[in-house]
C-alpha cells in the first residue's frame, strides 16, 4: 500500500511539472493534408459537443484562455493543436452528436477526426470525454467501437463531476468502468474530473506523465 501511495505521489509531481511547462497554440487544421509534421507524442481530446474538451485542456495547463471554451455546441470545427514545450501536443477535436450542424460540415468533421485518429503514428492516447451527468450515450459507444476496431488506445474521462451529487459519483464511475471491461483498446481506469472545481485534474496530469514515461518520452529536466 505504501509503495502504491509513493508511486501515486511521484506521478502527481511528474504531472504537475509536465503541465507547468509553457503551452501555446500551434495550428488549426481543417483538412488532413494540413496536419503538422510528426513530432512529439499527441494527446487527443474527443467527445460529444459541449462535453468540456476545451475547458479540460485549460484546466490541465492552468491557462484559462488557451483553448476557446464555449457554451455553444459545435463551435470547434477543426483540429486545434497546442504545443506543450515540445514534449507533448494536445489536440482539441470537433465534437460529435450536434444534430443542428449542417450535414456537410458534420461529415467533414467526422472524416477529419477519423483520418487523424487512424493514421497518426505519434498519437499517445485519445481521451474520450463523457459528461458525468448523463453517462455514456449511444454515440459515445459508437466512438468506442470505432476506436477499438482501429486499435486506437483511449481513456474515458468523465467531465463536470461537480454537477453530480457526491454520493452518486462512485456509481457513475463504476458503471462506466463496467462498460469498458470488454473493450480491447480502452484504458482500464476511468478518470473523473471537473474543470470548474479542479477535481481529478491532478490525477489526470499524473496519468499522462506516466504514459509519456512508459514510451520513453523526455521528462522534466531531461
Amino acid at each position: 500500500m505504501n509503495d502504491a501511495i509513493a508511486e501515486e505521489a511521484l506521478a502527481s509531481e511528474a504531472g504537475r511539472k509536465l503541465f507547468s511547462r509553457p503551452c501555446r497554440f500551434l495550428r488549426a487544421v481543417a483538412k488532413t493534408d494540413g496536419l503538422p509534421p510528426i513530432g512529439a507524442p499527441e494527446l487527443a481530446f474527443i467527445g460529444r459537443s459541449n462535453v468540456g474538451k476545451s475547458s479540460l485542456i485549460n484546466a490541465l495547463t492552468g491557462r484559462s484562455g488557451l483553448a476557446r471554451a464555449s457554451n455553444t455546441p459545435g463551435r470547434t470545427q477543426e483540429l486545434i493543436f497546442f504545443d506543450l514545450d515540445g514534449v507533448l501536443t494536445l489536440v482539441d477535436m470537433p465534437g460529435y452528436g450536434y444534430a443542428e450542424a449542417p450535414k456537410a460540415k458534420v461529415k467533414a468533421w467526422q472524416a477529419l477526426a477519423r483520418n487523424y485518429l487512424r493514421g497518426r503514428p505519434n498519437l499517445l492516447r485519445a481521451l474520450l470525454l463523457v459528461d458525468a451527468r448523463h453517462g455514456l450515450k449511444d454515440n459515445d459507444l459508437e466512438t468506442m467501437t470505432a476506436l477499438d476496431a482501429a486499435a486506437v488506445s483511449y481513456a474515458v474521462t468523465l467531465t463536470k463531476v461537480d454537477a453530480v451529487k457526491a454520493g452518486e459519483r462512485g456509481g457513475r464511475i463504476d458503471e462506466t468502468a463496467k462498460a469498458l471491461a470488454k473493450r480491447p483498446a480502452a484504458f482500464p481506469r476511468v478518470f473523473a474530473t471537473s474543470a470548474r472545481e479542479g477535481l481529478g485534474v491532478d490525477d489526470l496530469r499524473g496519468a499522462v506523465a506516466t504514459w509519456l514515461r512508459d514510451i520513453g518520452a523526455p521528462r522534466e529536466g531531461a
